[in-house]
């Protein structure tokens, strides 16, 4: 049978070639609904135990700030490829209630929500649940092309931050950020260096295909070319690169030397230093780096790669500047803490709460917790369920996948656990920020309530449901069911009659006429 080959790039060099422009202009197509449709993987890193984490690291660095009394500056917290928002929204919550349990007089922060995609940014401009805190001047939002932006121009506060502006060290989150941008790729072998190329084929015929299509289906073929050091204009990357030419052997090596000009970029914002806090698949580690083969592109509507935070790390301690990556094996994701900054290590605050909230247990232990959970979930109580919601900072994804197993427990349920079950779900609700996914939380959680028999508590949630998806023969049927169970008949009744009218076809509203109102 003849395999049909379509050609879409000749031989490129990897950094330069049209993959990395498929995967922005995919961004750019999806908009928000690339994760509202669960197209691109995100609840790993930009859960509520991720966003609690980086609350804790941030709240440490600012202690540390205001011990060298550097308490005045506004400190910004710009996040790269913000994408949905959720992360931002976890840790403003968690800071917030941080910062309410000090009486220290802290420098105030400034968080800046950036993307490439206008349609992202405009959601977050209208979002009901980030209002509050472009209200209070502790939110903004930016256009930032990390390569290519040289000042950060903050949409609400109209201001423009140049080169040298800022006093304070900024604060940049790049989180599932460095594993979607170019990277250079290299072979090494018996000490010399090869630059690698990429053609790319399809089996299908591109023209008039989209762009997620097209990447699905993309093929990649790798050549390689020997390469003559010194490669680079800026001398440090290629002392960095001279270092692997020497360490490794028979290997695929990823070298994220656009990564580092973003991140010269940014440290070029502040006289005084950058602090960058990092989560993505890759490897810190030299022994890692070796025997790797030809990489795989790992698809998932736009597709990813790992991160090598070895040379990440170099290119900070090189300068100077104190890294911070866990010092035991992770099995699933990296969290660094790279702080670019003049006497990096007398930051004792930030060195302490990244031993305890990454190296001690952190999020890449709980994704590890959470598989043990979802293969087990069958055998899990009530105490059990309430335990992990407690431990994911209720986490309303982790909330939603152990639902039917909690539907089960919540059935046969002690007073204690009841009242405990309640408190749980009202902090399920108060983590949870809205994507446009097609799963009516509130409804969920109104539905609960009234089985536990909370029904002042399960109006309010079908409220939030007609808020949010608005109205549906269902969320009248429990809200009837709820004014019948608390006594107020002439709500019942109002209600009745109008659930009627507008869905006259809807059997179950027959059945409420049966109901002894006595």
């Amino acid at each position: 049978m003849e395999i049909n080959n379509f050609e879409i790039e000749t031989s490129t060099r990897f950094s330069e070639s049209i993959i990395w422009q498929l995967n922005r202009d995919f961004y750019e197509e999806k908009g928000i609904s690339a994760w509202s449709d669960d197209i691109v993987p995100h609840h790993m890193t930009s859960s509520a135990s991720v966003g609690k984490t980086y609350a804790e690291l941030i709240f440490a660095f600012l202690k540390d700030l205001a011990a060298k009394g550097k308490r005045n500056e506004v400190v910004y917290i710009l996040e790269l490829g913000a994408g949905h928002g959720r992360l931002a929204f976890h840790i403003l919550k968690r800071l917030q209630s941080l910062l309410n349990c000090t009486e220290e007089q802290l420098p105030p922060f400034c968080y800046v929500l950036s993307d490439i995609v206008e349609g992202n940014l405009s959601f977050f401009q209208d979002h009901p649940q980030l209002q509050y805190y472009f209200e209070k001047g502790v939110l903004d939002l930016s256009y930032f092309d990390a390569f290519v932006s040289e000042e950060i121009f903050l949409r609400k506060a109209q201001k423009t931050i140049h080169s040298k502006d800022l006093k304070s060290p900024i604060i940049a989150i790049a989180n599932y950020f460095f594993d979607s941008i170019p990277n250079e790729l290299f072979f090494i072998q018996d000490k010399e260096v090869s630059s690698c190329s990429v053609a790319i084929n399809a089996s299908e015929d591109p023209k008039g295909m989209t762009t997620e299509r097209l990447i699905k289906n993309m093929k990649l073929t790798y050549s390689r070319s020997a390469s003559k050091l010194p490669i680079y204009e800026e001398s440090l990357l290629n002392d960095i690169l001279e270092d692997y030419r020497h360490q490794l052997s028979e290997t695929y090596l990823f070298f994220p030397s656009l990564a580092m000009k973003c991140l010269q970029h940014l440290k070029e914002l502040s006289g005084a230093g950058l602090v960058l806090l990092t989560m993505d698949k890759g490897f810190h580690e030299l022994h890692n780096l070796k025997s790797k083969q030809e990489p795989e592109i790992i698809t998932h509507g736009s597709f990813s790669l790992w991160v090598n935070y070895h040379a990440l790390n170099a290119y900070c301690s090189r300068q100077g500047g104190k890294v911070l990556f866990p010092s035991s094996s992770n099995f699933h994701l990296e969290i660094g803490c790279l702080l670019f900054l003049d006497e990096s290590e007398t930051y004792p605050q930030t060195d302490a709460a990244y031993q305890q909230f990454v190296n001690t247990f952190g999020p890449d232990d709980f994704n590890s917790i959470k598989q043990l959970t979802y293969s087990n979930l069958s055998k899990l109580n009530t105490k059990e369920l309430l335990a992990l919601y407690r431990l994911s900072a209720y986490d309303s994804t982790f909330f939603i996948k152990l639902l039917p197993r909690l539907k089960q427990t919540s059935r046969t349920i002690t007073v204690n656990e009841r009242r405990r079950l309640a408190q749980a779900m009202d902090c399920v609700w108060d983590m949870y920020f809205d994507i446009n996914e097609r799963l009516d939380l509130a409804y969920e959680l109104g539905g609960i309530f009234y089985d536990l028999g909370y029904y002042t508590e399960a109006l309010d949630y079908f409220q939030y449901s007609i808020d949010a998806f608005g109205s549906k023969a269902d969320t009248y049927y429990n809200r009837i069911l709820c004014f019948y169970q608390l006594r107020q008949d002439q709500l019942f009744y109002k209600t009745l009659a109008e659930a009627k009218q507008k869905y006259p076809q809807f059997e179950l509203f027959q059945k409420l006429d049966n109901l002894d109102m006595a």
